[in-house]
């Protein structure tokens, strides 16, 4: 049986993760019968073996939640989730913008655009935990972890910020690794959820 990803798509950069993921998938040898899609629908969440938050404006996609009644579908998920940038505020138990209402997934707090405007956007190679060599992450408008709670590993820091973590199944980066046109760290979340042996 193949794995069935979906990726929320109520706002932000939706198709780059859709490619990065069939990519991961057909690298491994295991996209065939498997799904990629665009995930709109409360209903379809608990069928997925993983969800994709993408990056774009996390006040927006905190209100669509709401307003498409996918918050309590999200909350109760019992698969994995993957969250870049505006996603990993999503995900994130607190935030320093009373605007995002947090689905409290992983135990972080996070600082919304820590690194400055669209126009301080930058490339930087990082080292991530998992990888044996480092990854050139896309920064636009990122968040910061300020803080970690004790079952959440740090994968990665970006000088003394800290820019990807771990907890349990789920993974959140502050960058943009599906535009990178590297595909190791969507084929590590898969390992390390268990989707891919």
């Amino acid at each position: 049986m193949g794995i069935k990803i979906g990726v929320l798509a109520l706002q932000g950069n939706v198709s780059e993760h859709i490619c990065a993921f069939k990519s991961a998938l057909d690298s491994c040898g295991i996209s065939e019968g498997s799904e990629v899609f665009e995930l709109r629908q409360a209903e379809d969440i608990e069928s997925c073996d993983a969800i994709a938050i993408p990056g774009g404006e996390s006040t927006t996609i905190s209100r669509l939640i709401d307003k498409n009644g996918m918050r309590i579908a999200l909350k109760n998920f019992k698969g994995a989730f993957f969250a870049t940038c505006a996603g990993m505020v999503i995900l994130a138990s607190s935030v320093d913008d009373v605007r995002v209402n947090p689905l409290g997934v992983i135990d972080i707090s996070v600082g919304r655009n820590a690194f400055g405007r669209q126009k301080d956007s930058f490339e930087v190679p990082v080292d991530i935990k998992g990888l044996n060599s480092s990854f050139n992450a896309v920064f636009i408008r990122a968040p910061v972890v300020k803080s970690a709670g004790e079952g959440v590993e740090i994968l990665a820091n970006c000088g003394d910020e800290i820019v990807a973590v771990k907890e349990k199944k789920h993974m959140a980066f502050s960058f943009h690794p599906e535009i990178a046109g590297d595909f190791r760290i969507h084929k590590l979340f898969l390992r390390n959820s268990g989707i891919i042996p």
